[in-house]
């Protein structure tokens, strides 16, 4: 279902944008021959495993590899000691700020483990049963110590320090003892503390989530091929070649230019694939060995010593009028970051309330650090586990208030022109538009049934701009080859193919799109934070505007006329009047078999850091059955709205906003990482950790609301994680509709929601 409400002004009619070609790498996924991480080798390639942890939290005494060095087939082992030390200092911007100190200590651990699964060496032998022998003859001395793996335990007055001389910073003045709270973020606007008073109606709640796994299906994966040169290639499996080159680099004491990072097709990200892990370990393997070394990671191992996202606690506290005007929140949220800082809690607190005009607001996030895999970013990273915290409170306010829970989000919507928290402002419109066409969606009028519920929430998703590059080139037979840097994870090649051909004023059949290594295209940020159709989109355009800019003047050239008597309409040079000549209109066919006369090859790059990112805001829409004995949900019925700006290719916009609520839903019900008192993970399969199948699910109906973004060329917002961060709490919301019982901790499982209902709580 499209909703467009206005259409860009001065645009044509879109012949390519909007339309639903097959993507170009289809025919390579269905038939099998398409290339991932695991399916690259080499003449002579070694198989590189990692011997990690069996402790939570341990401190290394020593780690002798003298006897696995003597294994036949055996040719190369690292340990944290063969890697350049880095320093100890945090760089970037506060969402996304980065210790190098901490990132090598998490790729091959120095002097301590902190989870189970922590790398403490890696081999590379001739084959695998090699490789396994080298690592049980590795002999790893630990002083085993107390562990902490939640965050009450983390956040204990006696807790066990992973690090002894972590200071909480973001307080002033700050402490005197260490801790296990990293940082903290906190902003503030009103008067919170005297707005109480006006309140009529006063809401506190607190919450859990529990840390789950993005749930990729191709486990992480790579080849490194250090050459006698000191040039190195590097086949990577990621969510950003670039960033795995810049990482490997900086670990390795290698520089940039001396890496040639080679995109492998990626089965799956959501976040997770954006952090280092195998890379710089491989290289390393190689560049001791002389041999190329291709490493891969089991289930287990991607599941102990990967990123999940972050598990949080929070306080939600909100005060309203009777007619539902919403006068004061705080927020109060803590999440667990994993064995060393960088949990997005700056995202969480920041974006739970800016989808309502709030006069007086305090957000509080502590980013506390626990023995732990390291969290990594899934899915609007974050945003989802406020938002269910947030929107679950708003959903109490409403039943209070006796207020239709759209009615009540319309009333109090955050305004165009409005400053966020955090320094943003709100530049876009689309949240009341995807709110009313959720209101209209039949779903919103139908009847319940016995032992069912309806659930509404509302969210927000800042989307990304930043860096991309593109190339675009025109064949001498009039086709288009244009390259990115952003790898493919949700059908970026065919929609950069699409604004080409539109662009170009050519058919989308006569453009090929591909992704390219990092000699071949400009420096390209990763494929994350919905940026990559709006920022590397405007790139693309970029450089086929250049293209058709060159193309004018060769057709000028041709006519002997000034350029700006030439214009580009419908894939030709035309003259820009009838006073310019009888000029017959110059195809980009016929321009580009006259190239050598006219000035030779004809191509551009566009290189630029994106700017105008539009919000992504989120409405989701939840029916569900309960059965009151056992205390399963069952999805009946699930909508999501989402404004697009303008959907290049509907299908995959579609297809992002239905994958988001699938993730949701699986939050919300099943998922969920389980440690034992020993501190060890105990669901490290997919047969454990339980994630939603099709028969767990209905259809899911997407409504594609088209607000043109003006700050890009086709009108493009980013839709990949908005969709996420409705879902979790839309489900709760339901659940409490269902059963009259308010589940605060997710996941809501068969058992825990039985025992509510069994117990008699009130809902409220």
């Amino acid at each position: 279902m499209n909703e467009r409400v206005k259409t860009p002004e001065g645009r044509p009619y879109y012949k390519e944008i909007g339309t639903r070609p097959i993507r170009p790498d289809g025919v390579e996924k269905v038939t099998g021959s398409a290339r991932f991480g695991d399916d690259f080798t080499l003449p002579g390639t070694l198989v590189g495993k990692i011997l990690r942890s069996p402790h939570p939290h341990a401190r290394l005494i020593s780690v002798d590899t003298s006897n696995a060095k003597k294994i036949a087939g055996v040719k190369a082992i690292v340990t944290g000691s063969d890697f350049p030390d880095q320093p100890f200092a945090y760089t970037g911007p506060a969402v996304l700020e980065r210790n190098m100190w901490h990132v090598t200590r998490n790729v091959i651990a120095r002097e301590k483990v902190l989870y189970e699964g922590h790398a403490v060496a890696a081999v590379a032998a001739v084959d695998e049963k090699t490789a396994s022998a080298a690592l049980q003859a590795i002999a790893v001395e630990y002083e085993i110590l107390p562990h902490v793996t939640t965050l009450d335990e983390a956040l204990a007055p006696d807790a066990v320090l992973l690090f002894e001389d972590m200071i909480t910073r973001g307080v002033e003045p700050a402490p005197e003892k260490p801790t296990n709270i990293a940082r903290r973020a906190n902003y503030e606007k009103g008067q919170i503390d005297t707005a109480w008073s006006s309140a009529d109606l006063i809401v506190e709640r607190s919450y859990e989530t529990k840390p789950v796994h993005q749930g990729y299906i191709e486990p992480h994966a790579c080849l490194a091929h250090y050459h006698p040169d000191g040039q190195a290639d590097l086949y990577t499996s990621s969510q950003g070649h670039f960033q795995m080159r810049a990482l490997t680099a900086t670990l390795t004491g290698m520089r940039l230019t001396d890496i040639r990072a080679i995109p492998a097709e990626i089965g799956g990200g959501f976040g997770g694939k954006t952090v280092v892990y195998l890379e710089p370990l491989a290289m390393m393997l190689s560049k001791m060995s002389g041999f190329p070394v291709r490493m891969k990671m089991t289930r287990s191992e991607v599941f102990k010593a990967s990123g999940p996202a972050a598990g949080t606690k929070a306080r939600i506290k909100l005060g309203a009028k009777k007619n539902g005007t919403l006068v004061a929140a705080e927020v109060e949220m803590y999440y667990e970051a994993g064995a060393f800082p960088g949990s997005p809690f700056v995202n969480g607190v920041l974006c739970c309330v800016a989808p309502y005009t709030i006069p007086n607001v305090r957000l509080t996030g502590w980013d506390v650090v626990a023995n732990r895999p390291k969290v990594a970013a899934y899915r609007a990273p974050g945003s989802p586990q406020s938002n269910f915290a947030f929107e679950s409170t708003v959903d109490i306010v409403c039943k209070k208030l006796g207020l239709d829970p759209i009615a009540f989000r319309k009333m109090n919507a955050v305004q165009v022109g409005a400053e966020l928290l955090g320094g943003r402002q709100l530049n876009h419109e689309g949240y009341l538009q995807l709110l009313e066409a959720t209101e209209r969606h039949p779903q919103y009028a139908t009847e319940l049934g016995p032992n069912q519920g309806r659930g509404f929430a509302a969210g927000y998703w800042p989307n990304a701009g930043g860096e991309s590059g593109a190339t675009v080139y025109v064949n001498a037979d009039g086709t288009v080859n244009i390259a990115t840097g952003s790898p493919d994870i949700g059908g970026s090649r065919a929609s950069m193919a699409q604004m080409t051909a539109e662009t170009l004023g050519i058919s989308y059949d006569r453009v090929r799109s591909a992704v390219n290594d990092t000699t071949s295209v400009p420096f390209t940020h990763v494929t994350g934070g919905s940026r990559v159709t709006f920022a590397t989109g405007k790139a693309v355009v970029a450089a086929c505007e250049t293209v058709i800019a060159d193309l004018r003047a060769r057709a000028a050239k041709i006519w002997d006329v000034d350029v700006d008597a030439v214009d580009w309409r419908e894939g030709a040079a035309h003259p820009s009047s009838s006073n310019v000549g009888d000029f017959d209109p110059l195809t980009l066919g016929d321009l580009a078999a006259r190239a050598t006369e006219t000035g030779g090859p004809i191509g551009s790059s566009g290189a630029l850091n994106a700017t105008g990112h539009a919000p992504g805001f989120s409405a989701a829409l939840c029916d569900v059955e309960v059965d009151p004995e056992t205390g399963h949900v069952k999805i009946i019925r699930f909508t999501v709205a989402q404004d697009a700006g303008v959907a290049i290719h509907p299908s995959y916009v579609e297809g992002q906003m239905q994958g988001a609520v699938v993730q949701g839903i699986g939050w919300a019900l099943s998922e969920e990482y389980i440690y034992g008192p020993d501190g060890r993970l105990q669901n490290h399969g997919f047969l454990d950790y339980r994630m939603p199948v099709a028969s767990d699910l209905p259809m899911i109906d997407p409504i594609v609301v088209e607000v043109p973004n003006p700050d890009h060329p086709f009108g493009v917002k980013g839709v990949a994680e908005a969709g996420m961060v409705t879902a979790m709490a839309s489900v709760a919301n339901a659940v409490a509709d269902a059963v009259d019982r308010r589940m605060t901790s997710l996941p809501i499982s068969p058992p825990k929601l039985a025992k509510e209902i069994a117990a008699g709580k009130a809902a409220m």
